[in-house]
């Protein structure tokens, strides 16, 4: 796949679709890799006409890897309003960076970006920190970095903040298992859930960049401000089943976001499923078209 510098490290990304067509570019979540983004579905919403960009955020996947950069994820954990944040490698805002370095190396000035989960956080802050640079946003499955609005079952956080085993076949089911837990549960499917998980384990296995993910979700404060002042067209999607970042995070993003949408998924956890593929590409190729720019 090809490789971009950007912001200092090297970014994997892929395309599809015409690249004369207005450019949309997925942001993939906590430590998941840019194939999460089914390349089945990437090519339905090329073939709805539009140029679509996926690549593995930093800490994950192909791109670069901040190996030996320690950081102590439950002190952040801990942290109460107020206290000083202790020094993180990155926040969202070198996400951010990473994610507009790449469309400069691609030669894009202005697209639309969507983000799932903690790429929904990181697609807001691109529209905070470089609103012109933003044609439309779309927050999937995401919240606005405000406690009272990052709300997970006990059981969802405490598998998100379990180390994966790193025997590949103990990897897959532990995968799989969290996928039944937080995922879309009238759609679960075992069998495709281990298969992902396999694909991804063998693609890059890196379970050491959660730690810095995660701190720089936590470091990076909440974005309610930010997003009150936006202007950017804003899609919010959200499922009602979902249990790692429950329904309140969307609405909350679609209240604080002038004129901003909410779409509710009622059979949508914290996932893709492909059953509702064509309700999302509808979607968000709907919420694009009356903003090409």
């Amino acid at each position: 796949m090809p490789i971009a510098p950007s912001n200092g490290i090297q970014i994997c990304f892929d395309t599809f679709g015409d690249a004369a067509d207005p450019p949309l570019l997925l942001v993939m979540g906590f430590t998941a890799q840019m194939t999460l983004w089914d390349e089945r579905y990437c090519r339905m919403l090329a073939d709805r006409g539009r140029y679509v960009i996926r690549f593995d955020n930093r800490d994950c996947g192909l791109s670069t890897h901040l190996d030996g950069q320690m950081v102590d994820v439950m002190a952040l954990m801990a942290l109460q309003p107020g206290d000083p944040v202790p020094p993180v490698p990155y926040t969202l805002s070198a996400f951010s960076d990473d994610a507009f370095g790449l469309l400069d190396h691609l030669g894009i000035e202005r697209a639309h970006i969507a983000g799932a989960s903690m790429g929904g956080m990181i697609v807001q802050t691109m529209a905070i920190e470089h609103p012109e640079r933003v044609i439309t946003m779309t927050s999937i499955m995401s919240t606005t970095g405000e406690p009272a609005y990052m709300q997970s079952s006990p059981e969802a956080m405490a598998v998100l903040l379990t180390p994966p085993p790193t025997d590949r076949a103990a990897c897959i089911e532990a995968s799989a298992a969290a996928t039944k837990l937080f995922g879309s549960p009238r759609y679960y499917d075992a069998d495709r859930s281990r298969a992902v998980a396999g694909a991804a384990y063998d693609r890059a296995f890196y379970p050491e960049g959660a730690m810095r993910q995660m701190a720089a979700i936590r470091a990076s404060g909440d974005r309610a401000d930010g997003l009150r002042a936006l202007r950017v067209p804003t899609l919010a999607i959200h499922g009602r089943a979902d249990t790692l970042i429950m329904l309140p995070g969307g609405e909350r993003t679609a209240e604080l976001v002038p004129g901003a949408t909410l779409l509710v998924c009622n059979d949508m956890g914290h996932d893709l499923p492909e059953p509702l593929w064509p309700v999302l590409v509808d979607a968000i190729i709907s919420h694009t078209a009356h903003a090409i720019g």
